[in-house]
């Protein structure tokens, strides 16, 4: 006992590295270990990927291993600021040292949301505030989530190791691609902070590190995986299917417009949604860079936010060769079968049901609709339509009865009967005897039947929003929402959420015809046709003189909404 504390107490105190320095161990491996993150940044056992020298260079002449080199940040980052250590990999001795890249161009998004009561249109949602990630970028702005900001009516961020809050802009929102931007004039905001760059669509199995403020602390938080998969996905916020990263990093509540880098330090992604199920572990999703540079683009052409183009037909699979041999295809020959076309959209003109779209712009499409990617990859051809802009012209190239045609079609954007959003709007209504009529719409069906509509709501209405096409581009689905108990509606108490097909016998095609309609009616009676073949008949006179009363009782300000008084 007394030898070995004499020998702890002639042993030198172990040097502890200072701020200014960073160890390299020259053991040769494919992982960075233990990098860790604090007010200034501080790298510890870093070890060099894959270093040729490393294996001859670990023991000295006596055999014994040798100690770690010393580099200074200056040779190690190339940089003569310790703290910004934003580029990408770190070469020593021929060795390249994968780096966590710097974090201050990351921000935390607070927003206030006011949203609108699609139940009781004449009003609004209590307040909530939200709290998420976004990141500088070029042109002194801010990319972040457009779930984050939607139905804003205050929106502030803040940097890592700052105590202040500055007021931001919106930009612009683009609900499809779940991407906004935003602006802050203040020039303090700007001091101290460099935009991220932008890197390639990566491979699978590259390593990604997502950085944001998600839930479970106040400081920023990084988590590490690698691409898994990459495709066409389903955007939950905008109803759309664009180009998506699958990565195995944890995305959780508040990761939300953080970005997603590679091992150089550039930007491959934002981090937007995750699969949450009880069968699945560690599925997050990111936006890749060729939907941010479609946005950033189409913003700085149009001055604003056009949205992502789509080809308005319904397609089916040609796999069966009995189907492609009917349809006149040749053996050499593959494609896929028009079901239906949006009679709003400009290709209505020129394509027909039945028609085989054998290429879209030069690339042949196969029988199962996809086209090449990447070496050994394939992808839906949906991918080459979401890279053009609205208002680009694309060539096609369909056969139809035996003959090939070439058509060139300008692209617009997609017009449901049933909207995905209304985009910042509040909704429409139009109240007579105390009928509330609406419009249906995504947020609607959500707000009455909850986060479960797809399953909860009237199937007539599913339907319609799953597969019907409106007929024209200003043509709506307008429902009775809801009675507001009164004497003159007796017996009509329990109609709800039912579409009106007609008034007096004449088709509704939008709220705003339904109440020019009923306004200047002059008939003896007021009639609706309603789907399950119900009707509705009420005195005209006794009506509008009711609905004043109705509108007192319940303490609502109009009887419609500002957008249909013009």
């Amino acid at each position: 006992m007394g030898r070995e504390s004499k020998k702890r107490k002639r042993g030198r105190k172990p040097k502890i590295p200072s701020a200014e320095t960073v160890d390299l161990p020259t053991t040769s491996t494919t992982a960075l270990n233990d990098v860790a993150f604090d007010d200034v940044f501080s790298v510890t056992n870093v070890e060099l990927i894959d270093s040729p020298a490393s294996a001859a260079g670990t023991a000295n002449r006596r055999g014994r291993p040798s100690k770690p080199r010393r580099a200074t940040p200056e040779r190690a980052f190339d940089n003569g600021d310790f703290v910004e250590v934003a580029v990408g990999p770190l070469e020593v001795s021929g060795a390249a040292v994968r780096v966590v890249p710097a974090m201050d161009a990351v921000v935390k998004v607070f927003c206030v949301h006011t949203e609108p009561n699609f139940s009781l249109p004449w009003q609004r949602k209590r307040q909530y505030s939200s709290s998420s990630s976004g990141f500088v970028i070029a042109g002194r702005r801010v990319l972040t989530n457009a779930h984050s900001v939607e139905h804003y009516t205050q929106v502030k961020l803040k940097k890592r190791g700052s105590d202040i809050k500055y007021l931001a802009t919106v930009l612009a929102i683009g609900t499809e691609c779940d991407i906004a931007m935003l602006a802050v004039e203040n020039d303090e905001f700007w001091e101290g902070v460099s935009p991220v760059e932008f890197g390639d669509l990566p491979a699978l199995q590259d390593a990604v590190t997502v950085v944001g403020y998600p839930i479970g602390g106040d400081t920023i938080s990084v988590t590490s995986g690698v691409v898994s998969r990459i495709e066409i996905l389903s955007y939950i916020h905008g109803s759309t299917e664009l180009l998506g990263l699958q990565i195995d990093a944890a995305i959780n509540s508040g990761n939300s417009g953080g970005p997603a880098f590679n091992d150089k330090g550039n930007c491959v992604g934002i981090a937007f949604q995750s699969l949450k199920h009880e069968d699945v572990e560690n599925i997050g999703y990111v936006i890749p860079t060729p939907v941010i540079m479609h946005f950033i683009q189409d913003y700085e052409k149009n001055g604003a936010y056009t949205g992502f183009p789509i080809l308005g037909v319904e397609w089916q699979k040609m796999e069966n060769p009995d189907l492609r041999k009917s349809m006149g295809m040749k053996p050499d020959q593959k494609g896929v079968r028009i079901r239906r076309i949006d009679l709003t959209a400009p290709e209505s003109k020129v394509l027909e049901p039945s028609d085989i779209i054998l290429s879209f712009d030069g690339v042949d499409i196969a029988n199962d609709g996809t086209v090449p990617f990447r070496h050994g990859e394939r992808i839906g051809f949906s991918y080459l339509v979401s890279q053009k802009y609205t208002g680009d012209n694309a060539a096609i190239k369909v056969l139809r009865n035996y003959e090939i045609l070439n058509f060139d079609i300008k692209l617009a954007t997609h017009k449901r009967l049933i909207p995905a959003h209304i985009k910042g709007r509040p909704p429409s209504y139009y109240i007579i005897a105390g009928f509330v009529f609406t419009t249906v719409s995504v947020p609607y069906l959500r707000s009455e039947y909850g986060k479960d509509y797809e399953y909860e709501a009237p199937v007539k209405l599913l339907d319609k929003l799953v597969h019907s096409m409106p007929q024209s581009p200003d043509e709506q689905l307008v429902v009775v929402s809801q009675v507001l108990v009164a004497d003159i509606n007796i017996g009509y108490e329990e109609i709800v959420n039912t579409q009106v097909i007609a008034f007096n016998d004449k088709p509704v095609k939008n709220l705003k015809s339904l109440a020019t309609m009923v306004e200047s009616c002059e008939e003896e009676f007021l009639k609706f046709d309603l789907d399950y073949q119900q009707i509705v008949v009420l005195r005209t006179n006794t009506a509008k003189a009711a609905t004043l009363h109705i509108l007192a009782t319940h303490c609502i300000p109009s009887a419609i909404s500002d957008d249909l008084k013009s």
